[in-house]
């Protein structure tokens, strides 16, 4: 094993990966033929205005708690009984699934991938709330060395079985690996089991992944 191959980018999915709910209301709106303005909850970018975000924040309901619970709004909006975060998804981001990949991921993954170290996603609800079918759409998908997703494991972030399976599956320690995720109690499950992290900010995702890369040793422009 080469020594960039000793190294690995660990990702969160939703927020990482893709760009939140919350910043493409316009393209849900567009999706479901909603009014504009319809959809006003703004989650992590206006927190005082989402009392059920601060719960979920404050660890009285997990994220997919709250998730099923916008799933039961938005769907009672359009005249559907939505109890799957995945059909909420779907008529939401599916006819249009690239426009909803972060450009900054993009440009971080190109940079990993050149130097030659791993990747991984670690995902606590990858094909629960997008479906098995949305992976198909996405093919830099097949970049990843590994995917660990708990829809299926049902060991969740921030359990730290969750961690170490990923991290057995790459084959590398914590300690030469970088993880980002935009949940508080994600990151600190992480630094529990010895992973470097990035808490990632949602509002600023172009400094979140320059963090990652700085810690790797890389940047985008130059490499290892």
């Amino acid at each position: 094993m080469s020594d960039a191959a000793k190294k690995a980018l660990i990702l969160d999915f939703g927020g990482v990966v893709t760009r939140t709910l919350f910043e493409t209301h316009d393209l849900t709106e567009r999706a479901l033929g909603l009014a504009p303005g319809t959809l006003d909850r703004r989650g992590p970018f206006d927190p005082g205005a989402d009392p059920l975000w601060q719960r979920m924040q404050a660890g009285e309901i997990s994220e997919r708690d709250y998730w099923h619970a916008r799933t039961r709004e938005v769907g009672a909006l359009v005249g559907q009984d939505w109890t799957e975060m995945a059909q909420f998804v779907r008529a939401a981001r599916g006819a249009e699934p690239e426009a909803v990949i972060r450009p900054e991921f993009h440009a971080a993954l190109s940079a990993v991938k050149a130097a030659g170290l791993k990747t991984a996603i670690l995902s606590n609800e990858l094909d629960l709330f997008y479906g098995a079918d949305f992976r198909d759409r996405l093919p830099f998908l097949a970049a990843f060395d590994v995917i660990h997703d708990a829809t299926y494991t049902g060991i969740l972030k921030p359990d730290p079985r969750a961690y170490a399976a990923c991290l057995d599956a790459l084959g590398l320690p914590a300690t030469s690996c970088v993880f980002v995720d935009d949940q508080r109690r994600n990151i600190e499950g992480a630094e529990a089991v010895g992973l470097a992290t990035v808490p990632f900010d949602v509002a600023r995702p172009a400094a979140s992944y320059a963090r990652a890369l700085e810690l790797l040793g890389l940047t985008e422009e130059t490499g290892p």
